[in-house]
């Protein structure tokens, strides 16, 4: 999930990840993750040769015709009215490639550019491009041996597609261009497909509009980003539930008859996992009864459920957008089953735009909730006996005092991040490209701000196992005492004399994005009972 790893190598997979097969019909979700996070080779279907070479007889019908046909025999964009004539339709493809790979800026990561490169193979194993068999086959090949072309931060308005970034992976293909090999070295395309054995492309007629012409690269930061927020909206649920125990609040509020009243799914989801989290707590045992005084704790800690539940619902929905976008063949122009080549506006980002800064506001606040519990933490007028900061000798000691303001800095930066992309429009291509989506920059967004909730949730995760030991003998309940577990494990220290504190948020950091903190938690959640839910 972190974005300063782009000249890494590949990430090892928790075990070597089978070939993904690329046919016909969309790939899953999990298989862009396995191709794109943990390097799964590809290879292309039988059934999509078959409709690659159907797809690649229309536009060779159309070869030498005089007539119109946008990128076969036109030029692109404003320069569509251009006719092109027969004897340079091959090197207006190859100058269309090396043009539009015009990205500046950051390299963008490994996994971006392999799931992008994925999607777009996707798309031309549909046979809805024109592409030839043979250049697909060699588009696989280079993601088979782990070749990733150098693809850069800007450059796509989301709008025609992702055109740079797209147009730096063809340029890849036809030998130019830099790229990084499977050990993450940057070197020359030419010598690295070369060095595996594969000979560069020449693109035909329509074939470099058809590599470029997409909006994987949106599309794939989006499916990256619901993979990893199925496991940050569940471990929020886990950081809450350490804040409600530690804080001494209740949980009578989760019951599931009370959040039946108001029927969001996620809703529900949150407080039930909520609720198993909490179930066999000494901690929470301790001031339950009649006696209790706490009847409603703070929003931050008795609104969890509605917060973390409709951030559930929102990646839903994203879901839902994301499942029809991997169904879709987007080019333009783009051949129709019954073999017409028809221009269309599909490669417009904005089905995805939305969804993708939609999210970015559920992020932000997810992740300002959770600062706010943190918060609640160090301040001794708000929880409950425990020491000022946490720390070990308040005064000589600061504790957590200045991991809350890393927090809060994070939680900063994310309101920032959740002001939308796609309000926005900057017209190119002297107008004829007069409104565009910028999803690609909703995207990039996104990945900043699914990296910074991480590190938000571990701030408190940190947090909450310190004051589970600040609470002994009080015994936390299973789940959560297993979340503390993991931490002292992996050598972050709970109460003591103030050390550096930075190794230990990265080390939390780390747990939270890989899962682990998710793990530890259900894999001991105690069997809950009508008593502990009332």
């Amino acid at each position: 999930m972190s974005l300063s790893t782009a000249a890494a190598p590949p990430p090892a997979a928790p075990a070597e990840p089978a070939r993904v097969v690329v046919g016909v019909g969309p790939v899953s979700p999990d298989d862009v993750v396995r191709v794109a996070r943990y390097g799964a080779g590809v290879t292309l279907s039988p059934d999509a040769l078959d409709a690659l070479a159907a797809g690649r007889a229309v536009v060779d019908a159309l070869a030498a015709d005089t007539a119109p046909h946008y990128g076969v025999s036109t030029g692109f964009g404003a320069l569509a009215t251009r006719s092109i004539p027969v004897e340079r339709r091959a090197d207006l493809q190859r100058s269309l490639v090396r043009s539009h790979a015009a990205g500046s800026g950051a390299e963008v990561e490994r996994e971006v550019v392999r799931a992008l490169m994925l999607l777009r193979l996707s798309t031309l194993a549909t046979g809805r491009t024109g592409v030839r068999p043979e250049t697909a086959l060699t588009y696989a090949a280079v993601l088979d041996a782990g070749i990733t072309p150098v693809v850069r931060e800007f450059g796509s308005l989301g709008c025609s597609g992702d055109l740079a970034p797209l147009a730096h992976c063809a340029l890849a293909v036809m030998g130019e261009g830099d790229v990084r090999d499977a050990t993450g070295a940057v070197v020359p395309a030419a010598d690295a497909l070369a060095a595996a054995g594969i000979a560069p492309v020449t693109l035909a007629e329509k074939e470099g509009l058809a590599l470029i012409n997409g909006t994987d690269g949106m599309l794939g930061m989006l499916v990256l980003a619901l993979h990893d927020l199925d496991v940050l909206l569940a471990t929020a649920d886990v950081a809450a539930a350490l804040s409600v125990e530690s804080l001494l609040g209740t949980d009578a509020v989760f019951a599931a008859d009370l959040q039946a009243l108001r029927p969001h799914p996620g809703q529900a989801a949150s407080a039930a996992h909520l609720r198993t989290l909490l179930a066999g707590s000494g901690i929470m045992a301790s001031h339950r009864g009649p006696g209790c005084t706490r009847v409603q704790d703070a929003y931050s800690l008795r609104c969890a459920p509605q917060v973390h539940g409709a951030a559930l619902d929102t990646v839903e929905h994203a879901r839902a957008v994301a499942g029809r976008e991997l169904a879709a063949a987007i080019d333009n122009p783009v051949i129709t089953p019954d073999g017409r080549v028809e221009s269309n506006g599909s490669f417009h980002g904005a089905p995805l735009g939305y969804v993708l800064d939609f999210l970015a506001i559920a992020v932000a606040d997810v992740a300002s909730m959770s600062e706010r519990r943190t918060d609640r933490f160090l301040d001794v007028a708000r929880n409950h006996g425990l020491p000022p900061f946490l720390a070990h000798d308040p005064g000589v000691d600061s504790g957590l005092m200045i991991a809350q303001y890393t927090a809060a800095g994070l939680v900063s930066e994310l309101k920032r991040l959740a002001v939308p992309a796609s309000v926005d429009s900057i017209p190119s291509s002297a107008m004829q490209e007069d409104h565009v989506s910028m999803g690609w920059h909703a995207a990039r967004k996104l990945r900043r701000a699914v990296d910074a909730l991480g590190r938000v949730l571990a701030i408190e995760v940190l947090t909450g196992t310190r004051a589970l030991d600040l609470r002994a003998p009080l015994t936390p309940a299973p789940a959560t005492g297993a979340v503390r577990d993991l931490l002292r494990a992996h050598g972050v220290a709970g109460p003591g004399p103030d050390t550096h504190l930075a190794p230990d948020l990265e080390t939390v950091a780390a747990l939270v994005a890989s899962g682990a903190v998710l793990s530890a938690a259900d894999a001991d959640i105690a069997t809950e009972t009508p008593e502990e839910t009332r």
